[in-house]
């Protein structure tokens, strides 16, 4: 049986693993972005691409080079909160 302090337990250490997953893809996009912007005001170029296309492939360089930790995280979330709920152990 769950009450509900294992319920909120459950859900903050959640929301704590996706945090953690999303933040190095996050921050990147933050970087590029901004050097972006800088570089845009600093040249008058207004090209929406030029926005785009490098915040692109910042994130899929990051998310391809987290992806062993992003799946390490959510295997150690399920195995050591979820799994135990489910079977009851």
């Amino acid at each position: 049986m769950m009450n509900e302090g294992l319920f909120f337990d459950t859900l903050r250490q959640a929301i704590w693993t996706a945090v953690a997953m999303s933040t190095p893809v996050l921050a990147v996009a933050l970087i590029v972005g901004i050097a972006v912007g800088l570089f845009q005001a600093l040249t008058s170029i207004q090209e929406m691409t030029l926005t785009f296309v490098p915040k692109l492939v910042a994130i899929l360089v990051v998310f391809w080079a987290t992806m062993g930790f992003m799946t390490q995280s959510l295997v150690t979330f399920f195995d050591g909160h979820l799994v135990p709920l489910i079977t009851g152990g």
